[in-house]
């Protein structure tokens, strides 16, 4: 019985013919020729503001003392690492964060695109169902979540009550930070659950149907042609769900500034929120500054490692 790789090498051919890859040369180029407007145009907008904000990483800049603007060299980017400023607990709640929500959020993104690709009743009208969740601004999903969880008036302690199911009459949000991450959790998933189930659904679509039947010609079971077929071919769109997913978890800010506003006490802060408040409500730019750029390290970081385990095999 031939094996669901020799599958895939007999409907793919190895070598394509010398015509096609200039083609496909021509179409590259083609490609960067377009895209190459806005590139330049963001490279404009966002070049001085990047240059700048590492440049008052190096310096103290008190923004309600614009005179004191010294150079400090490395001590901003000591202080992030250091408990001073709360900016430990912050890191580790971030990292710990984007490691359990990124495999819930994208598991659950494949198996609703996973569920749409198949030829169902209602499709149509599931998929674009589906988009109205991520169709809505963070911050007035998270103000809907808040008042959804309020124990008082909250439609869901009245579903938990009337169902006799545990989480009823409990404060979510205010008393204890295990609760509240898992609030800011089951809202942070509904919203962009459907982002990734639509990338990854129209990954699925993007998969030659000869592959399959050719699998099933070979008798492979639904699980190996998942893992030797589908799995492989979706990596292209598994690498955009898991950089924007994974980058978006990194520097969540919005979502908990509405829903919890880092609380109780500091226990649901994260690396963008005291970004935020070293900007904003501190005024100190050079702590923030140092932040900003720590937070684009990690970010280059991560997707480069995504790029290297992802990228598709010759």
């Amino acid at each position: 019985m031939t094996s669901t790789s020799t599958a895939i090498r007999r409907v793919t051919p190895s070598t394509p013919p010398r015509r096609w890859r200039r083609r496909s040369a021509s179409g590259k180029r083609l490609g960067y020729v377009l895209v190459s407007p806005a590139v330049l145009v963001l490279l404009a907008i966002t070049g001085f503001p990047l240059v700048y904000n590492i440049w008052n990483s190096f310096h103290y800049f008190d923004l309600l003392n614009p005179t004191s603007h010294r150079f400090v060299g490395l001590e901003n980017y000591r202080q992030v690492f250091s408990n001073q400023t709360g900016l430990g607990p912050a890191i580790e709640h971030t990292i710990g964060y984007t490691a359990v929500s990124v495999p819930i959020e994208v598991g659950l993104g494949l198996g609703i695109a996973l569920l749409l690709n198949r030829p169902i009743r209602g499709r149509g009208v599931a998929r674009s169902l589906l988009l109205l969740p991520w169709a809505v601004p963070t911050v007035i999903s998270a103000t809907v979540w808040k008042t959804m969880l309020d124990p008082q008036t909250g439609g869901v302690d009245y579903v938990l009550s009337l169902l006799h199911l545990p989480g009823a009459h409990t404060t979510w949000l205010n008393t204890s930070s295990l609760l509240s991450w898992v609030a800011i959790l089951f809202a942070d998933t509904w919203q962009v659950v459907p982002f990734a189930a639509i990338i990854l659904l129209a990954g699925l679509q993007g998969i030659p149907r000869e592959l399959y039947e050719a699998a099933t010609v070979d008798g492979a079971s639904a699980w190996r042609t998942f893992w030797r077929i589908t799995l492989p071919m979706l990596r292209p769109a598994l690498l955009v769900v898991l950089v924007f997913r994974t980058l978006s978890a990194l520097m969540i800010f919005d979502i908990i500034y509405a829903l919890t506003g880092s609380g109780p006490g500091t226990s649901t802060s994260t690396l963008a929120y005291v970004d935020w408040n070293s900007f904003l409500v501190n005024g100190n730019f050079g702590l923030g500054g140092a932040i900003s750029v720590v937070m684009v390290a990690i970010a280059l970081i991560v997707a480069a490692a995504y790029r290297l385990i992802l990228r598709p095999k010759a």
